[in-house]
């Protein structure tokens, strides 16, 4: 029988501790002016007196277990390099800003210079103004020759909603100098009868990496103009091109770089981002190409309090009897409910399209009975929203006319939101990187700041609990993202193909695996090859054979069935656990509950309802080992990593009560299993190991299960993954091993990087699970540690003590990390075993 965890689900709350407040140093602050007046600015309660109003009472004051003082710092000037045009200059200063950063001065030198580089300073460090100097001087510069289109640029977001915010950031600073710089978005909202204007006038385009590959790099012949006097690419953001969509824009850049290369042009690099380790390295492999640091922040900053809340524990039960915490997202609710009370802008970030709904929602509700004036300014923000909604929420919070937004990462990057007093993390975001970017949405104008992670009853909320020191003394993740996965590269080659014919000068730049792929393609009929290249030889755009952000497939439609009005979309990937059969989905704080999924078409069928629950779908998992790239011994036991094969099926949902996430009841489905083959890191145990440990056969598949979902929450402390990219199996006698043994594995074809990292982590990684396991307060096991409301095995069997005995007993013969240890360390708060 085999237990699994697969990616997707939706987790909530934390655990306990009591610590004292420290003060460390992080980064913070813009040299932009406010948009507040002085005298709101003046009546503004301190960060630390909105903390106290929302901990006051005798039920809120215990659920702060940690508090965090980031100090305000001084800012560091320097001079503009003297190639930066005064026309440029001069705008800057028009804006409100006397003189650079050091930090922006430098950047501007490289670029100049004809050196690619990444900024990587704190968020709100004005990393835009860095790469727009010398962006902005080569436009007006190019503006001056005979036919007025003697350099462009090319900026690159993850979300359209960044790329519109820089575009008016643009078109503000660049005013003064007239017709020279001409912005314009150029993404899947633009109207058809704009987009020609763009192709012929446009000198600075702002789109994102998915219109690049689709609209931008296929069409290059009506590009040519564009492409050919392209002097400056900018990525902004770039610390989120990780895993495979990370993987897929790395080949995205090297189709464009192709391209440009045969026009005769060879664009620097200008690359930001507020939250990167080793950014030059993850820059490099991003692009290909050699790229400088520029990472001493010189800006100021505000003060932040960063406070640590756990949810109480509730007199519910859940699986299995285990105590059950308040939801992560009803607490979130509250404290977005009483920020809006007392006026404070406040954004909260949560994990799942439901959850911002759901807090939207309740907030609403809480407020109209307060004052029904006060639940209008309180919205969601979300990806699928059609653009129009997109436009009108965003134009209401840059305003103010809304207080209060439940969001999903789609506000987590660097909108500019200026003038937010506080923001409320529900659930910690997967990484650290995330966490201080959503952190840093508020104060962005030097002002002081509250930020609060509210932790959910999972294994790695509940560790960061018990050990804020893993949080606040650890730099954040390295990128982790593999461009020669296969599944990625070979629809990029064949997309180059179709572009330009491939020849084998042009191998070298998609790297070492291209080679390899070429036959197989070409015995594919793919590619065929013609002399000295290789053509594209089908009629279908080649640019079609992959979805870069990792999903494939169409994306499902959800309709209204009584009015056929298109609600908004899902991914494919998604689909099977989001609108399923009897799925309830929520839209603009409007239920609906799913009729029909029609694979076939791609529309889901909704009807508006008033459920008094959610739904959480359930799937099974089986695992097959395809091959074996390396292993290490573990004492008697084995650590490996190779391909693997999975088997995925949904078979039922839950309903869970909406505040309380009490189950319901369970309702069996009938959908097709699907098939992944991906990278994995698993691990074995003897008869002699297990016998050193007391594990019997009785426990052994709750013993393994248990540990499987606790390493599965533990993963993203060591890679930049969260559980939604990642899946396990645990299985007492698997077939391919023989031997008792434990999978994880990443939840995307041909992989991420992310059970590679897990691989060369192992003894940090699994240190820290059993330590997970070992200090929670429960006694037989609870979502804190080792239940996983996405199990597909409903939680059972699980055995807390016999999982902490076997890590234990594994752990003794444990070698040094295979490829080094973790990127700063272990976490410093990693249990030792304490003999459970």
């Amino acid at each position: 029988m085999a237990f699994n965890h697969l990616p997707a689900g939706v987790h909530d709350a934390l655990g306990p501790l009591s610590v004292t407040p420290v003060t460390h140093s992080m980064p913070m602050a813009k040299n932009h002016r406010s948009d507040r007046s002085s005298a709101d600015t003046a009546s503004r309660p301190s960060p630390i007196t909105v903390l106290h109003r929302l901990a006051s009472g005798p039920s809120r004051s215990s659920r702060i277990t940690h508090t965090e003082h980031l100090p305000p710092r001084e800012g560091r000037h320097a001079v503009w390099p003297d190639r930066i045009r005064p026309e440029v200059i001069a705008a800057v200063q028009a804006a409100g800003i006397e003189h650079p950063w050091a930090h922006q001065a430098r950047v501007a030198e490289h670029a100049l210079d004809g050196e690619s580089v990444i900024v990587a300073t704190g968020t709100a460090s004005g990393k835009s103004l860095a790469y727009l100097a010398p962006v902005l001087t080569a436009l007006l510069e190019g503006s001056e020759a005979p036919n007025g289109r003697g350099a462009t640029a090319l900026y690159l977001a993850p979300t359209k909603a960044l790329a519109a915010d820089q575009r008016r950031s643009v078109k503000e600073l660049s005013l003064p100098l007239g017709n020279a710089v001409r912005p314009a978005v150029y993404d899947g909202d633009t109207p058809f009868e704009e987009r020609e204007w763009v192709r012929q006038y446009a000198n600075y385009v702002l789109t994102n990496p998915d219109m690049l590959h689709r609209g931008i790099l296929p069409s290059h012949p009506r590009w040519s103009s564009f492409l050919r006097a392209l002097r400056y690419v900018v990525i902004d953001e770039c610390h989120t091109y990780r895993g495979v969509f990370g993987s897929h824009v790395a080949q995205v850049l090297r189709r464009l770089r192709r391209l440009c290369a045969r026009y005769g042009a060879s664009p620097v690099f200008l690359l930001a981002s507020a939250t990167a380790a080793e950014p030059s390295v993850a820059a490099r492999r991003l692009t290909g190409l050699p790229v400088v640091e520029v990472a001493d922040d010189a800006s100021p900053r505000g003060e932040l309090v960063f406070a640590l809340w756990e949810p109480p524990l509730t007199e519910l039960h859940g699986e299995k009897g285990a105590p059950v915490r308040r939801t992560a997202t009803a607490e979130t609710a509250d404290l977005l409910t009483d920020l809006t009370v007392q006026g404070m802008r406040s954004i909260s970030f949560v994990r799942s399209r439901r959850g911002a709904e759901l807090i939207a929602v309740i907030a609403q509700e809480r407020l109209a009975e307060i004052d029904r004036s006060l639940a209008r300014r309180v919205a969601a923000y979300r990806g699928g929203y059609l653009p129009e909604e997109r436009r009108a929420l965003e134009g209401a919070l840059h305003s103010g006319e809304l207080l209060g937004l439940a969001a999903t990462t789609a506000l987590e990057l660097g909108v500019d939101i200026s003038g937010l007093d506080a923001v409320v993390i529900s659930g910690y975001p997967g990484t650290r990187a995330s966490l201080w970017q959503q952190a840093g949405r508020a104060g962005r104008s030097g002002e002081g700041a509250l930020a609060i992670l509210v932790a959910r009853d999972d294994p790695l909320d509940t560790f960061l609990v018990h050990h804020p020191e893993a949080l606040f003394d650890q730099p954040v993740e390295s990128t982790v993202l593999d461009p020669d996965n296969p599944y990625v590269l070979a629809p990029h080659l064949c997309a180059a193909a179709s572009e330009i014919p491939l020849t084998d000068e042009d191998l070298e730049l998609f790297g070492p695996a291209a080679a390899g792929l070429l036959p197989q393609l070409e015995a594919a009929k793919l590619l065929r090859r013609r002399t000295a290249a290789w053509h594209w030889t089908r009629r279908e755009r080649a640019v079609d054979l992959t979805d870069i952000r990792g999903g494939g497939g169409s994306p499902v439609q959800i309709v209204e069935e009584g009015t056929g009005r298109l609600l908004g979309t899902v991914d494919e990937a998604a689909a099977h656990t989001a609108v399923h059969e009897g799925a309830v989905h929520l839209h603009q704080g409007r239920t609906y509950l799913v009729r029909s999924l029609d694979l076939e078409d791609s529309v889901a069928l909704v009807e508006e309802a008033s459920p008094p629950y959610s739904t959480v779908a359930r799937d099974t998992t089986t695992i097959a080992v395809l091959e074996t790239d390396t292993e290490i011994p573990w004492g008697d036991g084995r650590l490996c990593y190779g391909s693997v094969e999975v088997t995925n099926q949904v078979v039922s949902f839950l309903r869970r009560r909406v505040i309380t996430g009490e189950v319901l009841g369970e309702t069996k489905l009938d959908l097709p299993p699907r098939t992944l083959r991906t990278r994995a890191v698993w691990w074995t145990v003897t008869e002699d190991q297990l016998d050193a440990a007391r594990i019997n056969p009785e426990i052994l598949g709750g013993t393994l299960h248990a540990a499987e979902h606790a390493s599965i929450g533990m993963l993203p402390l060591f890679a930049t993954c969260d559980r939604w990219d990642i899946g396990g199996v645990s299985v007492p006698l698997h077939p391919d091993t023989l031997l008792p043994t434990v999978f994880v594995y990443d939840g995307h074809p041909g992989g991420a990087g992310f059970a590679e990292r897990a691989f060369h982590t192992a003894r940090s990684w699994l240190t820290a699970t059993r330590g997970a396991i070992a200090s929670c307060e429960c006694d037989a096991g609870c979502p804190s540690c080792i239940q996983s409301p996405k199990c597909g095995n409903g939680n059972e069997p699980l055995h807390k003590r016999g999982a902490v005995r076997l890590l234990t007993e594994l752990l003794r013969a444990a070698p040094e990390d295979p490829g080094g240890e973790l990127s700063g360390g272990e976490p410093s708060g990693a249990v030792q075993p304490d003999g459970v």
